[in-house]
């Protein structure tokens, strides 16, 4: 990385970011990859901060704002997201704030045993197309569909139990085919439904949801670190599990 490509105080600020898996196994396994930089003033510009999480190839990556206040900027590698549910579970989780800011609102936040607990809006959700499928086998068999629609493909596994299996394609075009785990498309299917659901995603991800009053679902997953780190390593990155160094 060179501050010529990616603007001033871009070369070093791979030094502060932090990687997690957002929406684990309840063996520790899978969950969708999460970039967190922790001293977003690094990254001020939007241009250098959408440039940054391109070149990460996260399905997001998140810039915190102010640490204290758990305020955040969100972005895919070719869009800046007003809310998104996987970014908004791990990042609670890593800085352990009681809520975050986000341009779509306040995401009220919580640590509950192994599982990190976010409230956010259902209509904060909209843009995914919900397509049922008979079974659970024919949402594994499905293919990667065209890009052009964010679709999130599911099937009860047990309707009586609330278990769904799910896959989720985001059709951004942005090397994103498939996203491993999809906290807003969970949003979004109990918005839906109107009741609690307990998703698995992707190759094995856990999610959990809760309608409450007035709009509001919870959403729930486990995070953790990826080992070993994982993050960029064909590019030449490296992670570090801390704040980015004083300028």
């Amino acid at each position: 990385m060179n501050e010529e490509e990616y603007g001033p105080g871009m070369a070093d600020v791979h030094h502060g970011i932090d990687v997690l898996r957002v929406f684990c196994a309840p063996d520790g396994r899978y969950g969708n990859e999460l970039g967190v930089v922790r001293d977003g003033s690094r990254v001020a510009a939007r241009a250098d901060r959408q440039a940054l999480a391109a070149k990460l190839g996260f399905s997001e990556t998140v810039f915190v704002d102010d640490p204290e206040r758990g305020a955040v900027d969100i972005y895919t590698p070719t869009t800046r997201l007003p809310f998104a549910g996987h970014p908004c579970v791990g990042t609670a989780w890593l800085l352990d704030v009681p809520e975050l800011i986000t341009e779509a609102g306040v995401v009220e936040a919580r640590q509950d045993g192994e599982f990190s607990w976010i409230v956010a809006r259902g209509a904060w959700a909209s843009g995914r197309t919900l397509r049922r499928y008979a079974s659970a086998a024919e949402v594994e068999a499905l293919a990667v569909p065209p890009a052009g629609e964010w679709i999130y493909a599911w099937a009860w596994e047990d309707e009586a139990a609330g278990r769904v299996r799910a896959r989720g394609f985001p059709g951004r075009g942005d090397g994103i085919v498939e996203d491993e785990a999809t906290g807003a498309a969970a949003l979004a299917l109990t918005r839906e439904l109107g009741r609690a659901l307990n998703i698995t995603q992707g190759r094995g991800s856990q999610l959990l949801t809760a309608p409450g009053p007035h709009d509001l679902i919870e959403l729930a997953g486990r995070v953790t670190f990826p080992h070993p780190p994982s993050l960029c390593v064909g590019q030449g990155l490296s992670p570090s599990r801390g704040p980015l160094p004083a300028p």
